[in-house]
């Protein structure tokens, strides 16, 4: 588990139709790990996911606490009101090993009814409620989509990798990529910007996310800084 960065990427509100990129390809990525997960078994639940200490099942469970928090946040929103994405870091973290243990079809409910709900909570496209305050890094609920964006597909990745449906960071659209450059930009070295390291752009997006990359990047690479989040993530 990281702790929170010093530095956070900036709060100003993304174009419109990066909104509603994010929001059409979160949906596109959440049905696809839909489909993946409802034909893993229960011994791919219990196996280990890319992330050190979790099994898939935590990193499932993770995603649907994640994308029950972001429909609280739209309602919120449309209530004029600003609540906390999570009650405390140990709340997510009771939240996340409470529904670690799920079989597979109560993740592929628990993650159903997140897809569901937030079809329904997300303003329409153009709503000045992409606007209005969150309680996720202090910033417009713009910042709430594009976070869930990233979650979905990032962690369709932790989540799959070593199964039969296991997906590559393939899945992830330039539009993404770029967004993750830009997002991650402040875990380099002071000095040090994303075009300064060398090897194919998706390559470094996957290494700037913490992840490994398909292609070992060249050269001595810097040490990244936290990932940069309001409470503890990964």
């Amino acid at each position: 588990m990281t702790t929170p960065s010093t530095s956070t990427p900036s709060t100003t509100a993304p174009a419109t139709d990066l909104i509603a990129h994010a929001r059409t390809d979160s949906a596109a990525g959440l049905d696809a790990l839909l489909l993946a997960v409802g034909r893993l078994t229960a011994d791919d639940l219990a196996g280990p996911s890319t992330l050190e200490g979790w099994t898939r099942g935590h990193v499932l469970s993770h995603v649907a606490g994640l994308g029950g928090a972001m429909v609280r946040q739209a309602q919120a929103a449309e209530r004029g009101e600003v609540v906390p994405v999570y009650a405390s870091p140990e709340a997510r973290t009771a939240l996340i090993e409470a529904g670690a243990g799920r079989t597979v079809a109560e993740h592929v409910a628990a993650l159903t009814a997140v897809r569901d709900d937030l079809a329904g909570a997300w303003p329409q496209a153009g709503s000045p409620l992409w606007d209005a305050p969150s309680g996720y890094r202090g910033g417009p609920l713009s910042g709430c989509v594009l976070a869930w964006w990233r979650e979905v597909r990032i962690h369709s990745v932790d989540a799959l990798h070593g199964t039969a449906r296991e997906v590559g960071y393939d899945t992830w659209d330039d539009a993404l990529c770029a967004h993750l450059r830009d997002f991650l930009a402040v875990r380099l070295p002071d000095g040090v910007t994303v075009d300064d390291v060398a090897g194919d752009p998706r390559d470094v997006t996957v290494w700037l996310a913490g992840r490994v990359p398909a292609t070992p990047l060249p050269g001595d690479l810097p040490e990244l800084g936290p990932w940069p989040s309001a409470v503890p993530s990964r």
